[in-house]
């Protein structure tokens, strides 16, 4: 068996390993420790192993923060559990999302420190970052380009969404399967799809800060519009 101490892996690069056993999965978990910055994503025998680059984690950061700021300004209880591992042994199935939310089961884990998918439900969302762009090597030729998307459809996500280079790619569960769709249904009647790329654009010229209070200050002015026109 390939130790994981052999594995050289880069920023921005993924290693993926095939006829990986729950067991081997779990000890290559363990050796990886948890003061880490490799993720992990493992389905059915094939395994994972992902080091994201500086611009991945950069995104991800900004993102987080636009939809903290979201869900903060129309008054939306959230909790973000980050790269949380997530695993269900009987579907063989686990992953670490680069940032996810509850939100419409927030109540149900609310104050819980450790996410058992036996009993607790998955996120309610859950986001990748510029996953498209990674490059990988392969200790297997035959592993698909990308598992994280069935993964997260045995897990029941409800909505998955993929920031890549071509923008944002949004995905609802229906009857157990990813329907590509461009409003989110957890944000109805709001432009996410060309909102949230169009602001992580912008704050690579104009800095983090001025994006999130220009974002912020747009979520208050059309959500007072929207009290406003309801109101009449």
């Amino acid at each position: 068996m390939l130790q994981i101490s052999q594995l050289d892996i880069a920023p921005g690069q993924a290693a993926r390993l095939r006829t990986v056993t729950w067991q081997q999965y779990k000890k290559i978990l363990k050796d990886l420790g948890t003061r880490r910055t490799a993720r992990i994503a493992y389905y059915d025998g094939r395994l994972e192993i992902m080091v994201p680059s500086t611009r991945n984690e950069d995104d991800k950061e900004i993102i987080s923060d636009l939809m903290k700021v979201l869900m903060e300004e129309r008054h939306i209880d959230f909790r973000a559990l980050g790269s949380t591992t997530f695993e269900r042994r009987s579907d063989l199935t686990a992953i670490e999302p680069d940032q996810c939310f509850y939100i419409q089961h927030e109540q149900m884990i609310r104050g819980k420190h450790r996410i058992d998918l036996k009993v607790d439900p998955p996120p309610d969302l859950v986001v990748e970052i510029n996953k498209e762009t990674h490059s990988h090597f392969e200790i297997s030729s035959d592993i698909s380009p990308d598992i994280s998307k069935e993964i997260y459809e045995t897990l029941k996500v409800a909505e998955f969404w993929r920031f890549g280079q071509a923008g944002l790619s949004m995905y609802q569960l229906c009857l157990g399967k990813y329907v590509e769709v461009d409003e989110s249904p957890l944000f109805p009647s709001l432009p996410i799809k060309d909102l949230l790329p169009y602001c992580l654009e912008q704050s690579r010229t104009l800095g983090r800060n001025v994006v999130v209070r220009d974002f912020r200050q747009w979520v208050r002015d059309n959500f007072r519009a929207s009290i406003r026109h309801s109101a009449q």
